[in-house]
This record gives C-alpha cells, structure tokens and sequence, in this order.
C-alpha cells in the first residue's frame, strides 16, 4: 500500500502554488494553538523547491508559529477552566498534568525546549497562559526556540534543494513508515517509564 509517496507529490505540489506563503502563515499560527499538524511538512518541501526564499519561509514560519504561540497563551489565561477538560478529552491530560509539572520545575527553559522539539508545542503554550506566565519571556523562548528549529529546517532543505527532491522521494515509503514506527515505539518508551 503506498501511502507516503502520493502525500509527498501533493505536498510538494502545495509547496509550488503561488499562495503557499499564505498557507505555510496559517498552518504555522494554528498549529502554536490549537491544530496538530507541525509547520515543518510543508516549510521543508517549500525550502527545496525555493531554495532562495528559505530564509524568509523559515522566518515567516518563525513569526506565526510564534503569534499562534500568543493566541494559544490567551486560550490557556482566558479559558483553562473550558479548554483543560477538551484537551484530557483529546488524550492530552498526562502530557498536560506533565507540562504543568515541567513548568515548575524549569521555568521558561521549557518553552524554549518545546519550541524546538517534537513535543506539541501547544500544550506549553496553553499552559503557560493557564499558569500566568510572563508575557516577555515566553515570547522569547518561543522566539528562540521555534527559529531555530524552523531555520534549521529551512536551511538544510535550502542547501539540499531540488536534488533532495529526487533523493527523497524513492524512500519516501520507507521513512514515511520508519517515522510511524519510531513514533510509536517512543511512545511506547515513554509510557513504559511512566
């Protein structure tokens, strides 16, 4: 069954549409929220089909990810009591009750984490705002963090441009689903050592 190789043509053929900018900005401001798919699927085919515009997607990217960060900090200081049961309805309560814990364990070296890492981001933003965090150094943790994924991103799919495409894409199958299987065995780790 292929599955992997017809997603990777339709988000290549997105990454080429002259509105892609556009989609990559809401993708990025949704995903800092509230949505689950991470901004990199789509800002890393874009920097390999324009490999001269990395920089200005990765800091497009870095921008919105950064104000859907502010709008998921709002929900979590206007709404926690309303949003905190949805987000244990999507099976997020551990990963929240975590969060809550890493917070007062680390501070603002969190966000700066889960900016960068695969961990959804959206939790900690949604949490910082719960927890009153402060506004000047969450926004630039956020900043820091979610630069320096995006731009690397961005720049390693910069350099390897459109070469990487016709790399990629025969193994597309193959990483697709060595992604989901280390997906899975890592959350499989992560609640053994729980």
């Amino acid at each position: 069954m292929r599955l992997f190789e017809p997603l990777y043509d339709r988000v290549m053929g997105w990454s080429r549409h002259r509105y892609a900018p556009r989609y990559l900005a809401g993708l990025s401001f949704a995903e800092s929220s509230f949505f689950p798919i991470p901004p990199d699927v789509m800002l890393a085919p874009m920097a390999a089909a324009r490999p001269r515009a990395a920089w200005r997607l990765a800091a497009l990217t870095t921008v919105f990810s950064v104000l859907g960060g502010l709008f998921g900090y709002v929900i979590g200081w206007l709404a926690f009591e309303w949003v905190g049961p949805w987000l244990e309805g999507l099976g997020h309560g551990e990963e929240l009750e975590r969060a809550e814990a890493w917070f007062a364990t680390w501070g603002v070296w969190v966000v700066l984490v889960a900016g960068f890492s695969p961990i959804p981001y959206k939790l900690f933003t949604v949490t910082a705002g719960a927890l009153s965090m402060p506004l000047l150094p969450f926004v630039v943790a956020s900043l820091v963090g979610r630069g320096f994924r995006f731009f690397l991103v961005a720049l390693f799919m910069a350099w390897a441009g459109p070469r990487a495409e016709a790399h990629l894409r025969p193994y597309m199958e193959r990483i697709g689903w060595a992604g989901v299987v280390l997906l899975v065995g890592g959350l499989a780790i992560m609640l053994w050592l729980e």
